[in-house]
């Protein structure tokens, strides 16, 4: 069972660098204005989530069928029983973990970051249109100031 544990966190650790690629290529995305590309990357985002919720299920049952406990002490001591490879695979899985949630936190600061500048930028057209532009869209002119040049 041990070789089955071991396996499983392999194909786990395999799932977690999968996500942080694609975080990655989130933020690029990001930083290189290619916002266009990241509806195709949260799909892909969704899939993998679900992918590592069903691995980290799927463990867990492992570890309970090798006489552990659930949960994350369970997990601690089903990878101590299982040598030194099962403990350095375990140890691989917790480092991508912490990398993967640093890398998520990372991608939302960005998005709240753009969704911050647009909105401030919406709330400045909004309020300089109702001094400058008609509904028409063409440039206000106060009566008698002058004469429009360009006619729409």
């Amino acid at each position: 069972m041990t070789a089955s544990l071991l396996a499983h966190l392999r194909t786990e650790t395999a799932c977690i660098q999968e996500f942080l690629a694609v975080l990655d290529q989130e933020a690029k995305a990001m930083s290189d204005n290619v916002f266009g590309e990241l509806a195709g990357i949260a799909a892909r985002k969704t899939q993998l989530l679900d992918r590592m919720a069903a691995l980290d299920l799927d463990r867990e049952t492992l570890q309970v069928s090798l006489g552990h406990a659930p949960g994350r002490a369970g997990a601690d001591a089903a990878a101590a029983a299982g040598g030194s490879a099962v403990q350095q695979a375990w140890a691989e899985l917790l480092v991508l973990a912490v990398q993967a949630r640093s890398h998520n936190l990372r991608n939302g600061s960005m998005v709240y970051a753009h969704l911050d500048f647009t909105q401030q930028a919406l709330h400045f057209l909004q309020a300089s249109a109702q001094l400058f532009y008609g509904p028409d869209g063409v440039r206000k002119t106060q009566a008698g100031t002058g004469t429009r040049l360009a006619a729409g």
